[in-house]
């Protein structure tokens, strides 16, 4: 059986680009749970009454997300 589709370098990379995923997602985690802890206000409560400026914080929480998952993929496809 001839296996020329096969690419470990292309696997790697995807495993790279999963695993880098994930562990973007759960430090994005943390990061919201040590912010709302060290806060004096609840980010939740805070978010349901309209607080524009905890609605930014939370946006910027949502724009790191995007920027690690994107930076990983990037490197992993290179």
């Amino acid at each position: 059986m001839d296996f020329e589709w096969f690419d470990p370098i292309m696997l790697r990379n995807f495993l790279y680009a999963i695993f880098g995923v994930l562990v973007g997602m759960f430090s994005s985690i943390i990061t919201y749970k040590l912010v709302n802890r060290s806060t004096r206000f609840d980010i939740p409560n805070e978010l349901e009454k309209g607080n524009l400026a905890v609605g930014i914080v939370v946006g910027g929480i949502f724009i790191m997300i995007g920027l690690i998952v994107g930076l990983i993929i990037g490197m992993s496809l290179n």
